[in-house]
């Protein structure tokens, strides 16, 4: 049952294989209820690919982000991921049903939050001057350009949900927070080269009882991961029934 006050969420899901074309344009019937397997091609929601898919769509959809460090994965933890991944896509081949849609979100999605969990790396965002500058990035335009719904700051990632608004793309926005946060904390640490790493991990909320399990993530991902209270910054809304 949807809680009050909260938006009735469009439909949708994440985690396309790496063969999907880039400009592929997907129709959403929002009048039934949402299986992966019945969406097809025509006009509405946009996917666009590099090595992660995303999905955009116009309006005032909600997207669960995940940005993280471009150290906080180590390589060869990826390649190793890449090789199981590729071998189980030639094992599944599409045309999938839900619960292979389903394996295949636990199997390669849950997985990267597990090892962004275990803090690898320069743990930077662990630093409060670091962490001040991606909080101040982040909430910027909160309320003018999007609605900070919910957001957490970990050492090595931030997950957050955002909700654009007007003609503000989810992707334009997260290039801006991405690079100013970038540069600044580059500066403060005296250091150059890659800060983020260049893709994000983006995902429409499909529906209101999604939307409220990623609160419950926000809020208890930095005691799950047993980090301090100086190590990590919490925030939700005042229509989550909390504050900053």
């Amino acid at each position: 049952m949807a809680q009050a006050g909260m938006p009735v969420l469009l439909s949708l899901s994440l985690l396309l294989p790496n063969g999907t074309d880039r400009n592929v344009r997907a129709t959403l019937k929002t009048s039934e209820p949402y299986r992966r397997d019945l969406v097809g091609l025509g006009a509405g929601v946009r996917i666009t690919q590099r090595n992660l898919p995303h999905w955009t769509i116009p309006g005032s959809a909600i997207y669960w982000i995940t940005f993280r460090l471009a150290d906080s994965i180590p390589m060869e933890t990826l390649r190793a991921w890449r090789q199981s991944r590729e071998a189980w896509l030639q094992a599944h081949p599409q045309p999938w049903d839900a619960k292979t849609w389903d394996e295949y979100d636990e199997l390669f999605g849950d997985r990267f939050e597990s090892w962004l969990d275990q803090g690898n790396g320069s743990r930077a965002l662990a630093k409060p001057e670091i962490r001040g500058v991606v909080r101040d990035c982040l909430m910027r335009f909160n309320n003018e350009r999007l609605v900070v719904q919910a957001a957490v700051i970990m050492p090595t990632h931030v997950h957050a949900l955002l909700q654009p608004l007007g003609q503000y793309a989810v992707a334009a926005l997260l290039r801006g927070i991405k690079g100013a946060s970038a540069r600044q904390a580059n500066q403060l640490l005296g250091a150059s080269g890659a800060f983020w790493h260049d893709e994000s991990y983006d995902h429409i909320v499909r529906s209101n009882e999604q939307l409220w399990h990623y609160y419950r993530y926000i809020e208890n991902n930095p005691r799950k991961a047993g980090l301090r209270a100086d190590e990590y910054w919490l925030y939700k809304a005042e229509a989550a029934g909390a504050g900053g």
